[in-house]
Protein backbone atom coordinates (compact mmCIF):
# COMPACT_ATOMS: atom_id res chain seq x y z
CA UNK A 1 0.00 0.00 0.00
CA UNK A 2 1.50 3.65 -0.61
CA UNK A 3 0.17 6.43 1.45
CA UNK A 4 -0.17 8.63 -0.52
CA UNK A 5 -3.20 6.91 -2.57
CA UNK A 6 -4.75 5.70 1.08
CA UNK A 7 -6.60 9.00 1.90
CA UNK A 8 -4.33 9.13 4.97
CA UNK A 9 -2.51 12.39 6.32
CA UNK A 10 -0.41 12.95 9.21
CA UNK A 11 -2.18 11.65 12.33
CA UNK A 12 -2.96 13.26 15.66
CA UNK A 13 -3.62 11.11 18.60
CA UNK A 14 -4.90 13.31 21.75
CA UNK A 15 -6.35 12.15 24.79
CA UNK A 16 -6.59 8.36 23.97
CA UNK A 17 -9.56 6.23 26.45
CA UNK A 18 -8.24 4.92 29.19
CA UNK A 19 -10.14 1.58 29.04
CA UNK A 20 -9.63 0.88 25.42
CA UNK A 21 -6.55 3.23 24.23
CA UNK A 22 -5.79 1.25 21.37
CA UNK A 23 -9.06 0.74 19.58
CA UNK A 24 -9.71 4.57 20.27
CA UNK A 25 -6.05 4.96 18.49
CA UNK A 26 -7.56 2.81 15.20
CA UNK A 27 -10.75 5.43 15.42
CA UNK A 28 -8.78 8.94 16.02
CA UNK A 29 -6.24 8.28 12.98
CA UNK A 30 -8.77 6.63 10.38
CA UNK A 31 -8.66 3.70 10.56
CA UNK A 32 -11.46 2.47 11.68
CA UNK A 33 -15.13 4.59 11.52
CA UNK A 34 -17.59 4.51 13.85
CA UNK A 35 -21.18 5.16 12.26
CA UNK A 36 -22.94 4.89 15.81
CA UNK A 37 -22.35 3.02 18.86
CA UNK A 38 -21.63 -0.76 17.93
CA UNK A 39 -21.41 0.15 14.17
CA UNK A 40 -17.76 0.18 12.55
CA UNK A 41 -16.52 0.22 8.86
CA UNK A 42 -12.90 -1.06 8.74
CA UNK A 43 -10.12 0.90 7.00
CA UNK A 44 -7.69 -1.01 4.99
CA UNK A 45 -5.33 -2.10 7.65
CA UNK A 46 -7.28 -3.46 10.30
CA UNK A 47 -9.76 -5.25 7.21
CA UNK A 48 -6.55 -6.90 6.31
CA UNK A 49 -5.64 -7.99 10.45
CA UNK A 50 -9.31 -9.57 9.91
CA UNK A 51 -8.90 -11.29 6.84
CA UNK A 52 -5.45 -12.92 8.61
CA UNK A 53 -7.25 -13.71 11.20
CA UNK A 54 -9.86 -15.49 9.60
CA UNK A 55 -7.39 -17.59 8.00
CA UNK A 56 -6.00 -18.62 10.63
CA UNK A 57 -9.15 -19.88 12.03
CA UNK A 58 -10.10 -21.56 8.62
CA UNK A 59 -6.67 -22.98 8.35
CA UNK A 60 -7.43 -24.47 11.92
CA UNK A 61 -11.13 -25.57 11.76
CA UNK A 62 -9.81 -27.32 8.14
CA UNK A 63 -7.18 -29.66 9.87
CA UNK A 64 -9.64 -30.45 12.65
CA UNK A 65 -12.06 -31.92 9.67
CA UNK A 66 -14.56 -29.39 9.83
CA UNK A 67 -16.54 -28.20 6.88
CA UNK A 68 -17.06 -24.42 5.82
CA UNK A 69 -20.80 -24.04 4.10
CA UNK A 70 -22.90 -20.12 4.53
CA UNK A 71 -25.83 -19.96 5.92
CA UNK A 72 -28.28 -17.39 5.50
CA UNK A 73 -28.09 -14.11 7.15
CA UNK A 74 -31.67 -12.84 6.67
CA UNK A 75 -33.86 -15.56 8.05
CA UNK A 76 -37.21 -16.26 8.22
CA UNK A 77 -39.50 -16.19 11.07
CA UNK A 78 -40.56 -19.40 10.74
CA UNK A 79 -37.40 -21.65 11.24
CA UNK A 80 -37.51 -19.57 14.65
CA UNK A 81 -40.94 -20.64 15.72
CA UNK A 82 -40.09 -23.69 15.17
CA UNK A 83 -37.58 -23.56 18.01
CA UNK A 84 -39.73 -21.72 20.38
CA UNK A 85 -37.12 -18.74 20.00
CA UNK A 86 -38.99 -16.38 17.94
CA UNK A 87 -41.04 -14.41 20.90
CA UNK A 88 -37.92 -14.83 23.46
CA UNK A 89 -35.67 -12.96 21.93
CA UNK A 90 -38.59 -10.73 20.94
CA UNK A 91 -39.00 -10.21 24.34
CA UNK A 92 -35.50 -9.52 25.16
CA UNK A 93 -34.77 -6.77 22.51
CA UNK A 94 -31.85 -8.99 20.81
CA UNK A 95 -32.93 -9.39 17.24
CA UNK A 96 -33.23 -6.91 14.59
CA UNK A 97 -36.37 -7.73 12.41
CA UNK A 98 -38.25 -7.00 9.29
CA UNK A 99 -41.50 -7.17 9.28
CA UNK A 100 -43.04 -7.34 5.28
CA UNK A 101 -46.84 -7.88 4.16
CA UNK A 102 -44.86 -10.76 2.39
CA UNK A 103 -43.18 -12.52 5.61
CA UNK A 104 -41.90 -11.50 9.18
CA UNK A 105 -37.47 -11.81 8.90
CA UNK A 106 -34.90 -11.71 11.30
CA UNK A 107 -30.55 -10.36 10.63
CA UNK A 108 -29.48 -13.46 12.23
CA UNK A 109 -28.17 -13.10 15.75
CA UNK A 110 -27.14 -16.81 15.55
CA UNK A 111 -27.77 -19.65 13.45
CA UNK A 112 -28.90 -22.50 15.27
CA UNK A 113 -32.40 -23.17 13.37
CA UNK A 114 -30.47 -22.29 10.16
CA UNK A 115 -27.81 -25.20 10.25
CA UNK A 116 -30.80 -27.50 11.51
CA UNK A 117 -32.78 -26.50 8.32
CA UNK A 118 -29.18 -27.33 6.54
CA UNK A 119 -29.01 -30.37 7.75
CA UNK A 120 -31.93 -32.19 7.35
CA UNK A 121 -32.12 -31.69 4.13
CA UNK A 122 -29.09 -33.37 3.70
CA UNK A 123 -27.73 -35.76 6.74
CA UNK A 124 -30.97 -38.40 5.96
CA UNK A 125 -28.92 -41.45 7.46
CA UNK A 126 -26.32 -42.14 10.14
CA UNK A 127 -24.13 -42.96 7.15
CA UNK A 128 -23.64 -38.96 6.54
CA UNK A 129 -22.59 -38.76 10.31
CA UNK A 130 -20.79 -37.35 11.64
CA UNK A 131 -20.08 -34.18 10.31
CA UNK A 132 -19.48 -30.27 11.77
CA UNK A 133 -20.35 -27.50 9.28
CA UNK A 134 -18.45 -24.04 9.89
CA UNK A 135 -19.05 -20.60 8.90
CA UNK A 136 -17.55 -16.96 9.19
CA UNK A 137 -20.02 -14.31 8.40
CA UNK A 138 -21.71 -11.18 10.21
CA UNK A 139 -24.38 -11.37 12.82
CA UNK A 140 -26.45 -8.98 14.46
CA UNK A 141 -27.72 -8.31 18.05
CA UNK A 142 -29.48 -4.74 19.13
CA UNK A 143 -26.79 -4.59 22.23
CA UNK A 144 -28.09 -2.34 24.60
CA UNK A 145 -25.14 -1.61 26.12
CA UNK A 146 -22.90 -1.74 23.48
CA UNK A 147 -18.99 -1.27 24.90
CA UNK A 148 -15.35 -1.47 24.09
CA UNK A 149 -15.62 -0.41 20.56
CA UNK A 150 -15.20 -4.01 18.58
CA UNK A 151 -15.50 -6.30 21.92
CA UNK A 152 -18.99 -5.51 22.00
CA UNK A 153 -20.86 -4.44 18.83
CA UNK A 154 -24.72 -4.39 17.09
CA UNK A 155 -22.95 -5.77 14.02
CA UNK A 156 -20.15 -8.49 14.16
CA UNK A 157 -18.17 -10.75 12.71
CA UNK A 158 -18.31 -14.41 13.79
CA UNK A 159 -17.07 -18.02 12.84
CA UNK A 160 -20.08 -20.35 14.00
CA UNK A 161 -19.65 -24.24 13.86
CA UNK A 162 -22.36 -26.67 14.61
CA UNK A 163 -21.92 -30.54 14.58
CA UNK A 164 -24.50 -33.71 13.93
CA UNK A 165 -23.61 -36.91 15.78
CA UNK A 166 -25.83 -40.07 15.93
CA UNK A 167 -24.74 -40.19 19.94
CA UNK A 168 -23.52 -38.33 22.59
CA UNK A 169 -20.39 -40.18 22.46
CA UNK A 170 -19.68 -38.75 19.02
CA UNK A 171 -20.59 -35.49 20.35
CA UNK A 172 -18.12 -35.52 22.69
CA UNK A 173 -15.13 -36.41 19.99
CA UNK A 174 -16.21 -33.82 17.78
CA UNK A 175 -16.53 -31.17 21.26
CA UNK A 176 -12.81 -32.95 21.86
CA UNK A 177 -11.33 -32.18 18.18
CA UNK A 178 -12.61 -28.71 18.05
CA UNK A 179 -11.84 -27.63 21.18
CA UNK A 180 -7.60 -28.52 20.59
CA UNK A 181 -8.65 -26.72 17.32
CA UNK A 182 -9.35 -23.67 19.64
CA UNK A 183 -6.14 -24.00 21.90
CA UNK A 184 -4.24 -24.00 18.15
CA UNK A 185 -6.29 -21.30 16.78
CA UNK A 186 -5.52 -18.90 19.87
CA UNK A 187 -1.72 -20.06 19.90
CA UNK A 188 -1.03 -19.10 16.80
CA UNK A 189 -2.83 -15.86 17.17
CA UNK A 190 -0.68 -15.09 20.37
CA UNK A 191 -3.59 -14.79 22.64
CA UNK A 192 -3.16 -17.78 25.04
CA UNK A 193 -6.63 -18.43 25.86
CA UNK A 194 -7.67 -20.08 28.60
CA UNK A 195 -10.99 -22.72 28.54
CA UNK A 196 -12.91 -22.35 31.63
CA UNK A 197 -15.97 -23.75 32.61
CA UNK A 198 -18.97 -22.01 31.93
CA UNK A 199 -22.86 -21.58 32.04
CA UNK A 200 -24.70 -22.93 28.67
CA UNK A 201 -27.78 -19.88 29.45
CA UNK A 202 -29.94 -19.18 27.05
CA UNK A 203 -28.52 -21.99 24.43
CA UNK A 204 -29.19 -24.75 26.47
CA UNK A 205 -27.21 -28.24 26.85
CA UNK A 206 -24.69 -30.23 28.67
CA UNK A 207 -22.01 -28.27 29.16
CA UNK A 208 -20.03 -25.87 27.38
CA UNK A 209 -16.67 -23.75 27.59
CA UNK A 210 -15.36 -20.07 27.24
CA UNK A 211 -12.22 -19.61 25.78
CA UNK A 212 -10.71 -16.29 28.27
CA UNK A 213 -8.01 -14.22 27.45
CA UNK A 214 -6.28 -12.65 30.05
CA UNK A 215 -6.40 -8.78 30.14
CA UNK A 216 -7.43 -5.75 32.06
CA UNK A 217 -9.62 -4.39 29.76
CA UNK A 218 -12.08 -7.43 30.25
CA UNK A 219 -15.81 -7.28 30.93
CA UNK A 220 -15.65 -11.14 32.71
CA UNK A 221 -14.35 -12.23 35.93
CA UNK A 222 -12.81 -15.57 35.71
CA UNK A 223 -11.34 -17.84 38.81
CA UNK A 224 -7.97 -19.79 37.68
CA UNK A 225 -5.23 -21.69 38.97
CA UNK A 226 -1.75 -21.00 37.18
CA UNK A 227 -0.61 -24.31 38.07
CA UNK A 228 -3.53 -26.79 37.23
CA UNK A 229 -4.93 -24.50 34.39
CA UNK A 230 -8.28 -24.91 36.05
CA UNK A 231 -10.66 -22.08 35.47
CA UNK A 232 -14.32 -21.43 35.60
CA UNK A 233 -16.48 -18.36 34.78
CA UNK A 234 -17.97 -16.97 38.00
CA UNK A 235 -21.46 -17.08 36.57
CA UNK A 236 -21.23 -20.64 37.49
CA UNK A 237 -21.28 -19.79 41.03
CA UNK A 238 -24.67 -18.24 40.55
CA UNK A 239 -26.12 -22.10 39.96
CA UNK A 240 -27.51 -23.24 43.29
CA UNK A 241 -25.99 -26.88 41.99
CA UNK A 242 -23.02 -25.55 40.96
CA UNK A 243 -21.16 -27.69 43.16
CA UNK A 244 -22.74 -30.99 42.02
CA UNK A 245 -22.15 -29.75 38.62
CA UNK A 246 -18.66 -29.05 38.26
CA UNK A 247 -17.65 -32.58 40.28
CA UNK A 248 -20.03 -34.27 37.46
CA UNK A 249 -19.08 -32.28 34.06
CA UNK A 250 -15.94 -31.29 34.46
CA UNK A 251 -14.14 -33.76 37.45
CA UNK A 252 -13.68 -30.55 39.36
CA UNK A 253 -14.55 -30.65 43.34
CA UNK A 254 -12.30 -28.06 44.79
CA UNK A 255 -12.00 -24.67 43.79
CA UNK A 256 -10.01 -22.82 46.97
CA UNK A 257 -7.00 -22.27 45.26
CA UNK A 258 -8.32 -19.94 41.85
CA UNK A 259 -8.08 -16.39 41.47
CA UNK A 260 -9.81 -13.74 40.30
CA UNK A 261 -8.42 -12.80 36.76
CA UNK A 262 -9.77 -9.65 34.50
CA UNK A 263 -10.78 -11.43 30.61
CA UNK A 264 -12.15 -10.75 27.42
CA UNK A 265 -13.76 -13.76 25.95
CA UNK A 266 -13.44 -14.87 22.57
CA UNK A 267 -15.04 -18.04 21.88
CA UNK A 268 -17.66 -20.41 23.32
CA UNK A 269 -17.79 -24.22 22.72
CA UNK A 270 -21.45 -26.33 23.77
CA UNK A 271 -22.70 -29.29 23.93
CA UNK A 272 -26.47 -28.95 23.13
CA UNK A 273 -27.65 -32.37 22.68
CA UNK A 274 -30.82 -32.87 20.94
CA UNK A 275 -32.05 -29.57 22.43
CA UNK A 276 -32.78 -28.10 19.28
CA UNK A 277 -33.16 -31.65 16.50
CA UNK A 278 -35.90 -32.45 19.15
CA UNK A 279 -37.81 -29.28 18.73
CA UNK A 280 -37.37 -29.07 15.41
CA UNK A 281 -38.55 -32.45 14.62
CA UNK A 282 -34.66 -32.48 12.52
CA UNK A 283 -34.30 -36.92 12.63
CA UNK A 284 -32.16 -39.09 11.07
CA UNK A 285 -32.67 -42.93 10.11
CA UNK A 286 -30.57 -45.01 12.64
CA UNK A 287 -28.85 -48.28 12.12
CA UNK A 288 -32.21 -50.04 13.60
CA UNK A 289 -34.06 -48.25 11.22
CA UNK A 290 -35.78 -45.89 13.53
CA UNK A 291 -36.33 -42.13 12.99
CA UNK A 292 -33.70 -40.57 15.96
CA UNK A 293 -32.77 -36.87 16.69
CA UNK A 294 -29.49 -35.29 15.74
CA UNK A 295 -27.09 -34.55 18.62
CA UNK A 296 -25.82 -31.84 18.12
CA UNK A 297 -22.65 -29.41 19.65
CA UNK A 298 -22.20 -25.10 18.42
CA UNK A 299 -19.09 -23.60 19.07
CA UNK A 300 -18.21 -19.80 17.91
CA UNK A 301 -15.42 -17.43 17.73
CA UNK A 302 -15.95 -14.07 18.07
CA UNK A 303 -13.70 -12.70 15.24
CA UNK A 304 -14.29 -8.92 16.01
CA UNK A 305 -13.45 -9.71 19.69
CA UNK A 306 -10.36 -11.89 18.73
CA UNK A 307 -9.08 -8.41 16.49
CA UNK A 308 -9.98 -6.39 19.68
CA UNK A 309 -7.90 -8.00 22.27
CA UNK A 310 -4.71 -8.50 19.67
CA UNK A 311 -5.01 -4.66 19.19
CA UNK A 312 -5.23 -3.89 23.09
CA UNK A 313 -2.30 -6.57 23.59
CA UNK A 314 -0.46 -4.90 20.40
CA UNK A 315 -0.03 -1.46 22.39
CA UNK A 316 4.02 0.00 21.94
CA UNK A 317 4.71 2.19 24.89
CA UNK A 318 7.90 4.66 25.85
CA UNK A 319 10.05 4.27 28.40
CA UNK A 320 7.62 6.79 30.54
CA UNK A 321 4.72 3.92 29.89
CA UNK A 322 2.90 6.79 27.67
CA UNK A 323 0.97 4.52 24.72
CA UNK A 324 2.51 5.66 21.41
CA UNK A 325 1.66 2.77 18.65
CA UNK A 326 0.58 -0.58 18.01
CA UNK A 327 3.02 -3.37 17.12
CA UNK A 328 0.95 -6.60 15.58
CA UNK A 329 2.74 -9.79 15.55
CA UNK A 330 4.10 -10.50 12.41
CA UNK A 331 1.92 -13.56 11.51
CA UNK A 332 -1.08 -11.75 11.91
CA UNK A 333 0.21 -7.91 10.59
CA UNK A 334 -0.90 -7.76 7.07
CA UNK A 335 2.26 -5.30 6.30
CA UNK A 336 5.32 -6.56 7.75
CA UNK A 337 7.38 -3.56 7.34
CA UNK A 338 6.71 0.21 6.63
CA UNK A 339 9.31 1.55 3.89
CA UNK A 340 10.30 5.20 4.84
CA UNK A 341 12.71 6.98 2.02
CA UNK A 342 13.70 10.36 1.75
CA UNK A 343 11.06 11.40 -0.57
CA UNK A 344 13.00 14.21 -2.18
CA UNK A 345 16.57 11.84 -2.87
CA UNK A 346 15.98 10.41 -6.12
CA UNK A 347 18.88 7.69 -5.48
CA UNK A 348 16.41 6.46 -2.33
CA UNK A 349 13.29 6.50 -4.04
CA UNK A 350 14.40 4.41 -6.32
CA UNK A 351 15.60 2.15 -3.59
CA UNK A 352 12.65 2.56 -1.81
CA UNK A 353 10.55 1.29 -4.61
CA UNK A 354 12.82 -1.97 -5.45
CA UNK A 355 12.43 -2.92 -1.81
CA UNK A 356 9.02 -2.06 -1.86
CA UNK A 357 8.31 -4.34 -5.03
CA UNK A 358 10.41 -7.01 -3.73
CA UNK A 359 8.26 -7.34 -0.15
CA UNK A 360 4.99 -8.62 -2.55
CA UNK A 361 2.26 -6.80 -1.12
CA UNK A 362 4.21 -6.65 2.66
CA UNK A 363 5.02 -3.63 2.74
CA UNK A 364 3.49 0.01 3.49
CA UNK A 365 5.49 2.87 1.48
CA UNK A 366 5.25 6.29 2.65
CA UNK A 367 5.57 7.96 -0.56
CA UNK A 368 3.84 11.59 0.96
CA UNK A 369 5.58 14.56 -0.06
CA UNK A 370 6.09 17.58 2.44
CA UNK A 371 5.89 15.76 5.34
CA UNK A 372 9.38 15.26 7.46
CA UNK A 373 10.87 11.64 8.16
CA UNK A 374 10.30 11.83 12.11
CA UNK A 375 6.77 12.76 11.69
CA UNK A 376 6.31 9.62 8.64
CA UNK A 377 8.18 7.27 12.07
CA UNK A 378 6.05 8.47 14.33
CA UNK A 379 3.15 7.54 12.22
CA UNK A 380 4.34 4.30 10.77
CA UNK A 381 3.77 3.06 14.71
CA UNK A 382 0.42 3.64 14.62
CA UNK A 383 -0.46 1.12 11.75
CA UNK A 384 0.99 -1.46 13.49
CA UNK A 385 3.61 -2.79 11.08
CA UNK A 386 6.35 -4.73 13.47
CA UNK A 387 9.34 -2.99 11.23
CA UNK A 388 10.12 0.47 10.33
CA UNK A 389 12.67 0.86 7.01
CA UNK A 390 14.66 3.90 7.06
CA UNK A 391 15.98 5.15 3.85
CA UNK A 392 17.51 8.33 4.94
CA UNK A 393 21.12 10.28 4.77
CA UNK A 394 22.30 7.91 6.84
CA UNK A 395 22.59 4.90 4.86
CA UNK A 396 23.88 4.47 2.00
CA UNK A 397 22.92 3.27 -0.99
CA UNK A 398 21.12 -0.18 -1.30
CA UNK A 399 20.57 -0.95 2.56
CA UNK A 400 18.30 0.11 4.89
CA UNK A 401 17.66 0.46 8.82
CA UNK A 402 15.97 -1.70 9.79
CA UNK A 403 13.82 -1.13 13.56
CA UNK A 404 12.03 -3.60 15.45
CA UNK A 405 9.15 -1.30 16.67
CA UNK A 406 8.05 -3.55 19.56
CA UNK A 407 12.26 -3.78 21.27
CA UNK A 408 13.51 -0.64 19.62
CA UNK A 409 16.22 -2.94 17.94
CA UNK A 410 17.81 -1.80 14.63
CA UNK A 411 19.97 -3.00 11.84
CA UNK A 412 21.30 -2.05 8.62
CA UNK A 413 20.45 -4.16 5.63
CA UNK A 414 21.00 -5.19 1.75
CA UNK A 415 17.65 -4.64 0.50
CA UNK A 416 17.87 -8.37 -0.17
CA UNK A 417 18.39 -9.24 3.44
CA UNK A 418 16.04 -7.52 4.66
CA UNK A 419 13.29 -8.82 2.47
CA UNK A 420 14.70 -12.24 3.34
CA UNK A 421 14.40 -11.55 7.38
CA UNK A 422 11.15 -9.94 7.17
CA UNK A 423 9.92 -12.40 5.19
CA UNK A 424 11.28 -15.12 7.96
CA UNK A 425 9.41 -13.17 10.48
CA UNK A 426 5.99 -13.64 8.97
CA UNK A 427 6.05 -17.45 9.32
CA UNK A 428 6.79 -17.71 13.11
Amino acid sequence: MKLSKSGMGTIRINNLDEMYPIQDMLLQSGQIVQYEAGIFAYGNVPMLVKRNVEQVIREELDRAGLIEVQLPTLQPEKIWQASDRWQKYIDDGVMFTIMTDKGNYCMAPTAEEAVVEFAREKLKSYKHLPVNFYQIGEKYRHEIRTRGYMLRGKSFLMMDAYSFDEDFEGLEENYRITREAYLEISKRLHLNAIPVVADNGDMGGKKSEEFMVISPIGEDTILYDEKTGIGLNTEILDRPDYKEYLKAEYNIDDISNLKEKKTIEIGHIFQLGTRYSETMNATFTAKDGTNKPYVMGCYGIGVSRVMAAIYENSRLTDKDGNIVGISLPANIAPYTVQIIPKVENEAKMKDAMNFYEKMEGHAILDDRNKVMIGEKIKDAKVYGTPFVAILGDKVEEGKVELEETLTGEKQVLSIDEAVEFLNKQREK
